[in-house]
């Protein structure tokens, strides 16, 4: 018999992005949301880098462009301390790197900034379900 509890559901969000308005706009929008909860907000990779640390996130929405340390570095860290939970990389930047799988390989998703917001939680809930398949088979 499988039982689950109610906070074993509850999806752990951190928001990593260096304008506050941004930040606190996504806090708002996931903390509306059944089964999310938003567990941190960061305004720089090395921040996130230590909230990760502390909450063991399920799912992190992590600005690229950022002051201190931009998401592509911190992307990489998080992996490597945190190899099952799920980044989507945020940003309203046509960025070249994209192209290049070596770059993409540390983020497994890709979110520009100008998508509905419903967009962005459906992909959230959907790499969420990930962490929890994970989880469920470690």
């Amino acid at each position: 018999m499988l039982v689950l509890s109610c906070e074993s559901s509850t999806l752990r969000v951190i928001v990593v992005d260096d304008h506050e308005l941004t930040r606190l706009t996504l806090k708002l929008a996931f903390s509306r949301q059944e089964n999310i909860q938003v567990v941190g907000l960061a305004s720089n990779g090395q921040e996130a880098i230590e909230l990760v640390e502390r909450t063991h996130p399920d799912v992190i929405v992590l600005d690229l462009q950022m002051p201190i340390m931009d998401g592509w570095s911190a992307s990489r860290h998080i992996k490597a301390i945190a190899p099952d939970t799920q980044i989507v990389a945020y940003s309203s930047v046509e960025d070249v790197k994209f192209q290049d799988p070596k770059e993409v390989g540390s983020l497994d998703a890709v979110c520009k900034k100008d998508v509905p917001t419903t967009e962005l939680i459906e992909l959230v809930r959907q790499l969420g379900k990930k962490t929890a398949n994970h989880s469920v088979s470690n």
